[in-house]
Order: C-alpha cells, then structure tokens, then sequence
C-alpha cells in the first residue's frame, strides 16, 4: 500500500509524526506537508507564486517535503510531481483541534484530503478534539485500523468519497457513523487598540452547535459523537449540488429573464 499524508499543522508538527509511525507497518508512506502551520486556509490553492518542496528530516529520522504552500498544494504536488506513483490512500492529520460541522468548509486538514478525492483517490481526515495537551495514540491507532479497509478493493468506500474522523480526547467510547451538523462561532471578534491607537481585531470564537434536521438521514451527528466520548467517522463529498432544488428551478425557468 502506498500512503501519501498531509496536514495544516506544519511539516514537524506533532500529530503527522504520530500518523506516519502509526501507518508505518501498512506499507510505503510518504509525507507532504506546508512548511508552517495552514490552519484555516480551507481549499487555497498557489497561483502566483512557484511552490519549492525541499526535503526535511522528521522526527524519526526519515525524509519528508517540506512546501511553501496550502495542504491542497501539497496534495495535488505529490500525486502529479514528487511520488514515483499515485498513491492508493490520502490521509490527512492528525489535526490538533477538531473539525466538525462546517468547520470541514475551512479546514486545511479536509481539504487536503479533499485534493485527494478530486484526484480520484479515496482520502481520510483525521483531527483530534483536544488542543492544548493533544495525545495523538488513539486517533494514530484508528486511522492505521480503517486505513487497510478505504483503500481500493477494500470495500468501505468509493474513490469519490472523503472520510472525516475526529477522535475525542482521552480513551473513546466506541465508534459512529455519523452527519456533519451546523457548527457556528458566536463572539468571533475581539477588537484591540495596538500603541499608535490603531484599532485592530483577532479573529476566534466559541463554537455554537445544532443539529440540522434531516428525517430522511438516520444518523448521529459528529458535534454530539465527539460530545459523549465517541469517535465520529463522517462521509463527505465535494459535490456542493443541492439537487433537491433542480426540478423547482427547473419549473421557474419559463418566467426567468433572459
């Protein structure tokens, strides 16, 4: 099996080092990651500048590439340039700090692994729920056991389908299968005057989650999973159509304006 991984995190960050030990034994895993942390940069691509992989050594003592761009730069360079052949898995992480709900429109760690699916290759992300004092074992753990089961013939999913895992922290419960929910940060701003009296504002935010209604989906969401001590393993798509609007288009058609 050969493994591409990749992250927001940075190339030296904690939890890809975790991810790369974990996989190890599966077969061939090659790492591409951002030179510095990427949080946040959701699907960025680089189009103005050239991207320049340098070669790194890890914590283990193995070599890495090293990119001055997006997680979904490095993704899409290490499939088309650095690997001697596609690779038959992309998984990203481990993110420190969940991604659940919308945050999976923001996130580094799934839209690298969404530069995955988009290339045709089934892709993982991975992030754990804890921030401050992350302990990588059990995420490392549960994304070297689903690994062997997304990857072509292995029958869990299809090539067009990204799998989001977050992992609580500390010993989980068990496992579910589950649907994103509707995740939004209230007081999101915190102004600030710097010393020349200049007004200036950081960006962060307390997460508010609800549960989107959808009788026809029956399945936890990812926000109340992680809440009671579960692993959420989310299937995801980059198709954004909402087709249940086709046919009410379709039918205001004859009164649009040309």
């Amino acid at each position: 099996m050969r493994i591409l991984i990749s992250n927001d995190d940075g190339i030296h960050a904690g939890g890809l080092l975790a991810l790369k030990k974990a996989l190890a034994p599966l077969g061939e895993v090659y790492v591409v990651a951002p030179e510095h942390e990427k949080s946040g940069t959701g699907h960025g691509i680089t189009a103005h500048k050239p991207l320049r992989p340098k070669q790194v050594e890890l914590g283990d003592r193995s070599m890495g590439w090293s990119v001055n761009g997006t997680p979904a730069d490095c993704v899409k360079l290490g499939i088309e340039a650095l690997l001697p052949k596609a690779p038959d898995l992309v998984i990203s992480g481990i993110n420190r700090g969940a991604n659940l709900g919308t945050d999976v429109l923001y996130s580094g760690t799934v839209s690298a692994a969404i530069e995955g699916i988009i290339n045709g290759i089934p892709s993982v992300a991975v992030s754990l729920a804890e921030y401050e004092n992350p302990d990588f074992q059990h995420a490392a753990a549960f994304a070297a056991r689903i690994a062997p089961v997304l990857v072509p013939g292995g029958g869990a999913a299809s090539e067009f389908t990204l799998i989001n895992i977050n992992v609580p922290s500390g010993q989980p419960r068990g496992v579910k299968i589950t649907r994103l929910g509707s995740r939004r940060y209230v007081n999101v701003f915190h102004k600030r005057i710097d010393p020349r009296g200049g007004v200036y504002y950081w960006m962060a935010g307390e997460p508010e989650d609800s549960v989107p209604q959808n009788p026809s989906v029956d399945a936890d969401v990812d926000a109340e999973a992680i809440k009671n001590n579960f692993i959420s393993v989310t299937p995801l798509q980059f198709d954004l159509t909402e087709y249940r609007s086709i046919p009410k288009l379709a039918k205001l058609l004859p009164v649009l304006p040309d």
